[in-house]
């Protein structure tokens, strides 16, 4: 019998810690290889961990809400003489293949931190675990009686669902395996972890502004309560995407001088044409919106403008250009905003650009974006029209030169020869760093990129 540790690996581009979202073993457990363990979250996203080894938890370092750094022990499994070959297996495989060859003067290898294949690189860090500090008061919110749930799962078999899922049934005091999945291959979704919290009979809830049903509202990535039935004063920790979000605009905001340059445009022909093409047999099962348009445009625009795609490098003193665009769409998820591209978006058609965009929103809210999805972002989109807003002057991401907020298409007046007609126009906002883009380039590019709304089909096939 031997002990293996497992310790927690750089599971995305240079992270050094995480967060423990739910263990899903205890002490005395026996786990078989590859057995999910533990769900972390990191700054980007939250990642189930499997179990490298075959055997018996003796050891779960860290309690729910803790921050485990790079490196430090997370968990313990005892493993049996005849099962070490496969957990020494499963070891290789979790580190890069020359890990195991020995350094050029013929001494032994050192030691490397395991890194989840398709999740990061190594990362050679031995600094002990810290723990998250408490909130100082922390309002405890009575768990829903669950009255329509079915029985539970038989031992050992736990119903499919995400990792979000997993954590919102466990704020809201829901063990998930009682609860009947409706998703696909029988995945338990959040709307399933929701009816299992409704009542089959509406009870009503008092609250400090008098009788009614009580309601939560949506903060950084999670439920809170309404303002009418929620305490007077609520503390919530900075974790997670909450705290990558904030530390990345202070960042941006003390590091790179922003400044911003809008347009109104007419996006009739925009409308018509996303009309036109909703029933178009190419396009069949795919959503075109008028951000693909947008999306589009952007690419077209730094074609055209390549100085608009770049970053500053501060280390090197030096502007970076890159003729590749990865188009970052910032995604309003439950968890929180998160920043996922698309990858060489200026090769992409239409038809693509659309299958691509739909593909990351929906990866984003059902919390399966990986941290390799968000990194290398070059240029940035948000959307703030959904919310029926007409513009914002957005915060540039990190490490990017240009974002452009795009606000609702509304009908509005607007003069086309000389007449007042009414039109469906929309407002573009760009913030851009300063420093490598002047006001002039600036202005050249949020003005293609209204051109290109204003007659799509002639830009499109002009290419």
């Amino acid at each position: 019998m031997s002990e293996k540790i497992f310790e927690l690996p750089d599971v995305g581009e240079g992270l050094v810690e995480a967060e423990i979202v739910e263990w899903k073993v205890a002490v005395g457990d026996v786990v078989s290889l590859n057995q999910p363990l533990v769900d972390i979250e990191t700054a980007k996203a939250v990642v189930e961990l499997p179990s490298p080894y075959a055997g018996v938890v003796r050891a779960c370092h860290g309690e729910v809400g803790d921050v485990m750094t790079v490196g430090s022990p997370l968990f313990v499994v005892e493993v049996a003489g005849d099962t070490a070959d496969t957990a020494d297996t499963a070891d290789t495989d979790l580190a890069p293949a020359d890990s195991a060859s020995s350094d050029d003067d013929g001494s032994a290898p050192a030691r490397r931190t395991p890194v989840l294949v398709g999740y990061g690189v190594e990362q050679e860090d031995t600094t002990p675990a810290r723990r998250r500090p408490r909130a100082s008061r922390e309002v405890a919110t009575p768990a829903p009686v669950a009255t329509n749930t079915v029985a539970p799962a038989p031992v050992g078999l736990a119903p499919r669902s995400t990792p979000p899922v997993r954590l919102y049934a466990k704020q809201h005091g829901l063990d998930i395996a009682t609860v009947t999945g409706t998703g696909r291959d029988g995945l338990v979704t959040r709307e399933d972890v929701e009816r299992a919290l409704t009542p089959s009979t509406p009870t009503a809830v008092m609250g400090r502004g008098g009788s009614g049903a009580a309601a939560t509202s949506r903060f950084v990535g999670r439920d809170i309560a309404s303002w009418r039935d929620g305490p007077l004063e609520e503390r919530i920790p900075v974790t997670g995407v909450l705290r990558s979000m904030s530390e990345a605009m202070v960042r941006s905001a003390f590091t790179a001088p922003h400044a911003a340059v809008w347009v109104r445009v007419d996006a009739t022909r925009t409308v018509d044409l996303l009309a036109s093409l909703a029933s178009h047999p190419a396009l069949a099962g795919v959503r075109v919106s008028p951000l693909t348009v947008v999306a589009m445009a952007m690419c077209d625009g730094a074609r055209h403008y390549p100085g608009i795609n770049s970053s500053f490098d501060d280390e090197a003193h030096e502007v970076v250009v890159r003729r590749r665009v990865n188009l970052g769409i910032a995604a309003n998820t439950p968890r929180g905003l998160i920043v996922p591209n698309v990858k060489g978006a200026d090769q992409l058609d239409l038809a693509s650009m659309a299958a691509q965009l739909n593909e990351l929103v929906d990866r984003a809210r059902a919390g399966t974006t990986t941290p390799e999805a968000m990194a290398g972002t070059t240029l940035t989109i948000t959307n703030v029209g959904p919310f029926a807003v007409d513009g914002a002057v957005p915060v540039l991401p990190p490490g990017t030169g240009a974002i452009v907020a795009v606000g609702r298409i509304a009908k509005a007046p607007w003069v086309v020869d000389d007449q007042v007609v009414v039109r469906h126009v929309v407002e573009l906002s760009m913030s851009f760093d300063h420093r490598q883009i002047d006001g002039a380039l600036a202005s050249q590019f949020i003005a293609h990129v209204g051109r290109f709304l204003e007659d799509p089909a002639l830009a499109l096939l002009l290419g």
